[in-house]
């Protein structure tokens, strides 16, 4: 039993020396999405983070948001991918 837990324990670790910038690389991406999405709303005239959604949204926030959704979509991969 003893060797298994040690085999397993071995191939864990040798997989973590392969992957090291997944995690890193997915931050920075979300971070770059972030800044994209203030930029948009300061290029409007509009504050992040204090225009809710509703009927009267202007169009032009909608746009940043669904910008911002798409580029998050484009991230997620980073997390999983191994980057060497």
């Amino acid at each position: 039993m003893n060797k298994k837990i040690f085999a397993i324990a071995i191939i864990f670790i040798s997989f973590s020396l392969i992957v090291n910038a997944g995690p890193l690389a997915y931050g920075a991406c979300q971070t770059l999405c972030n800044i994209g999405w203030v930029s948009c709303y300061a290029a409007f005239g509009y504050v992040a983070g204090t225009v809710t959604a509703g009927a009267g949204t202007p169009l032009v926030i909608l746009g940043c948001n669904a910008a911002q959704g798409a580029c998050m979509v484009l991230c997620a991969p980073l997390l999983v991918a191994p980057t060497p």
